[in-house]
């Protein structure tokens, strides 16, 4: 099977061919921008499969897509899930958010395995997704959280949260009251419920209100350390391949 990977932050391109490779999978090729991809793509027969960032370091990666014609089935490695999630779906195509998780990453390739006999299924169609990217759908975000403690049910508004984490398999809210409160299902299941203008996904471990944020400090491998209003539990790092996102985040 012959697969490249197209993605502009090059430790988080290292980290994905590791990962394939443990799943004896071998990486042809790793592409860093849209004009090294369309001078690549010139010139080499198209892969079976793609893994794909969307944000590139010189555009996006549809830009590949509207130059040349490629049939190639696609893997989206992507931090915009929350606009982009219905397309995927309605495309049957999956999709990976940063940073990748290896079972996922095996979950997908497997996907793909199954998919092949039905190869017309893995058509992606560029300009439905671009069209939520650019012009994302409305959508009612959650705006308060029903915590029952004893007989009683407290309401947390989503503006008085800090900080969504998971521990040891549990998820859990932090207030600016300064106290923890124990929630059903995972991360991964809130974020796309949540209003992306405040709220992000730093790290596996932790979604954070843009408001809650104190102070942000330069850390080790290019990271950053997070200092929330009041949270002071465990440090708050936000993971390499999050950075660029994150900046573009609290620039906007």
């Amino acid at each position: 099977m012959n697969v490249i990977v197209i993605e502009d932050e090059k430790p988080a391109a290292r980290r994905l061919k590791r990962m394939l490779q443990k799943l004896d999978i071998e990486v042809q090729v790793m592409l860093h921008s849209v004009e090294e991809s369309l001078n690549w793509f010139q010139t080499n027969e198209e892969p079976d499969l793609i893994f794909l960032d969307i944000q590139l370091s010189d555009g996006l990666s549809f830009e590949i897509f509207e130059e040349l014609s490629i049939h190639s089935a696609i893997i989206f490695t992507t931090a915009y899930d929350e606009y982009a999630l219905k397309a995927f779906k309605l495309n049957s195509i999956d999709y990976l958010l940063k940073p990748i998780d290896e079972d996922e990453l095996k979950n997908a390739v497997d996907k793909y395995h199954k998919q092949l006999p039905k190869s017309s299924n893995l058509k992606v169609n560029m300009d439905d997704i671009r069209k939520l990217l650019i012009n994302p759908i409305d959508r009612k975000y959650k705006k308060r959280f029903t915590i029952k403690i004893g007989q009683h049910i407290k309401i947390i508004p989503t503006n008085e949260i800090e900080c969504f984490y998971s521990e040891n398999k549990s998820t859990y809210i932090y207030s600016q009251s300064n106290r923890n409160y124990l929630i059903d299902n995972s991360l991964e299941y809130w974020q796309d419920k949540l209003d992306p203008e405040s709220f992000f996904r730093v790290s596996r471990t932790f979604i954070i209100h843009v408001s809650a944020i104190k102070d942000i400090v330069a850390y080790t491998n290019s990271r950053l350390r997070l200092v929330l209003n009041s949270f002071s539990e465990v440090e708050i790092i936000v993971s390499r391949e999050r950075v660029k996102e994150f900046k573009k985040w609290i620039d906007r």
